[in-house]
């Protein structure tokens, strides 16, 4: 029995199938795609892996000393797609360290980190670092970037479905392809939950020639009910459209069954609608009631997320903010008001309730509509028969290959034909031809034609064959702009005295005047004034 069962079994636990087969494949030097329900152990799996080999590497350190021995280097990369997740994965990834009492250090870096530990990681990064893919590109502008990986054993990407087929995900194949350049010896491994094209998924992961490399999927699988409300006198039901508000009856009664619910709706107007719609119908909800969505401000998401955890929460309207990785224990029902919108996202949402491994996942849908009773049919058959849809892959985006160009002339630079033939060995730029190449490298380096008459587009210089970044202040803007999430232009909200409330969308707030009322974060709000546009 391995140490790592031992932990497991002293918890009341029992080690799966999937979990024991990537401790035995990482440990003996291969990468890989781990699929698996969520709430089955993904996290642990993964994780344990790093540990064991520490542990093999040092079998003779007396645990009395482990904790006054001088952290490792960096060893553990973990890529989690929302810096919202990554305060959860390290309290999932810190209780087996302390158990084990290692002299390991861990800690995030995300948009959220303090100023103080951003410049402590500056001078030492910790053992195991949770991070988004937008700090890692950050991390390889470096100078002292081969350094800094230098003893780098493994990078593991969380909730890899959520980034295939998208700018970021691109953009973290990439860096994926330059980390195997700077510490070939690492491995690489996913975990996912809901994707249906995994050769696929492991290609854009691990690179379009994977060496020693397999998918792990979880033998057990995970019992998820799909059930439906429908109106009492479906003659009354709507063919299309309405945002399902007749079924607010229904839907408290089903809140009512449960501890902790989560009401996933598919727009924050919907969600701000159906808090106000639940809580007039059980005005004593109020205070066990909230709503979660990506505009209100950060301490009042927190709140909500804690409330969830310790269960002080009846309820929560969310949308999909709630859709990832963090462990609601208490939550043990899922509704889904209006169109389930797939397959492969229902089953995340309702993998927010059981999450647990061998516990029962439940998600009730609310069709807002006669259609919408068409699309829940169509997603229970795909979840009985096993249909999960594939993430489509992105071909070739010229705009994340020129940020990542600049990125790596700012890490150290590259000689031309090695990062070309390091970017082919991705899945998105396997088919790069070398005009595309080129081109793209004229416009980061000079502008190119279009803007090669302007001075500030010429960003690299040549230095020994190597091209390199050397302005400060070019490298500050790239720094500053490193990303591919594109956004809405967002107008904080707050009080007339002060009290910030979250931030809506420009379009929205230029349509309103003096006067107008609308809901925000489940307040009535009166619009008075926008200032300092």
């Amino acid at each position: 029995m391995t140490l790592a069962e031992q932990w497991f079994e002293r918890r009341g636990w029992t080690s799966l199938d999937f979990q024991r087969e990537v401790w035995r494949a990482y440990l003996d030097g291969e990468s890989g795609l781990v699929h698996a329900a969520t709430g089955t152990g993904k996290t642990l799996a993964a994780w344990w892996g790093p540990l064991l080999e520490y542990l093999h590497e040092y079998p003779t350190l007396p645990s009395g000393k482990r904790r006054r021995s001088t952290a490792p280097p960096l060893r553990v990369l973990w890529i989690t797609p929302l810096r919202a997740l990554a305060a959860d994965t390290l309290q999932s990834l810190a209780v087996p360290l302390g158990d084990l009492d290692l002299p390991w250090t861990l800690e995030a870096r995300t948009g959220d980190t303090k100023p103080g530990m951003r410049a402590r990681q500056g001078k030492r990064l910790p053992t195991a670092l949770v991070t988004t893919p937008e700090s890692l590109t950050l991390l390889l502008t470096r100078a002292d970037v081969r350094e800094t990986f230098a003893d780098l054993r493994v990078v593991i990407v969380d909730e890899w479905h959520e980034l295939m087929g998208t700018k970021r995900g691109v953009q973290v194949e990439l860096a994926l392809a330059r980390l195997r350049t700077l510490a070939p010896n690492a491995r690489t491994w996913g975990l996912s939950a809901t994707i249906g094209n995994l050769r696929d998924a492991r290609a854009a992961l691990l690179g379009v020639d994977p060496m020693r490399s397999r998918i792990v999927r979880g033998a057990e699988a995970k019992a998820v009910v799909v059930d439906s409300l429908i109106p009492p006198v479906i003659g009354r039901f709507p063919w299309a459209g309405h945002l399902g508000t007749q079924m607010v009856p229904q839907v408290v009664a089903a809140i009512e069954e449960g501890k902790t619910s989560i009401v996933f709706t598919n727009t924050r107007s919907q969600t701000e609608i159906w808090y106000q719609a639940i809580l007039a119908q059980r005005p004593e909800w109020a205070g066990v009631i909230a709503l979660h969505h990506g505009s209100l401000d950060r301490k009042t998401r927190d709140w909500v997320e804690e409330g969830m955890r310790s269960g002080a929460l009846r309820c929560v309207v969310a949308t999909s903010s709630l859709d990832l990785g963090v462990d609601f224990s208490p939550v043990d029902r899922v509704l889904q008001i209006g169109s389930p919108k797939g397959v492969a996202r229902i089953l995340q949402r309702a993998g927010r309730s059981g999450h647990r491994p061998g516990e029962i996942s439940r998600v009730t849908c609310v069709p807002t509509n006669a259609l919408e009773l068409l699309e829940v049919a169509a997603v229970r058959d795909g979840i009985e028969s096993g249909a999960i849809e594939g993430r489509l892959q992105l071909e070739r985006p010229l705009d994340v290959l020129a940020q990542h160009i600049v990125t790596v002339a700012l890490g150290g630079g590259f000689v031309s034909n090695e990062l070309l033939r390091e970017v082919r060995t991705t899945r998105a730029y396997a088919g790069l031809t070398s005009d595309e190449w080129e081109w793209t490298l004229r416009f980061v380096g000079t502008g190119g034609e279009s803007l090669g008459a302007y001075p500030e587009y010429a960003r690299l210089e040549v230095e020994d064959g190597r091209h390199v970044l050397n302005d400060r202040e070019q490298a500050r803007r790239h720094r500053m702009s490193i990303g591919t999430i594109v956004s809405d232009a967002a107008i904080v909200v707050q009080y007339l005295r002060g009290k910030v409330l979250g931030s809506i969308e420009e379009s929205f707030v230029a349509r309103l005047k003096p006067g107008d009322r609308f809901f925000f974060g489940g307040v009535p709000l009166e619009f008075v004034r926008v200032r300092d546009m």
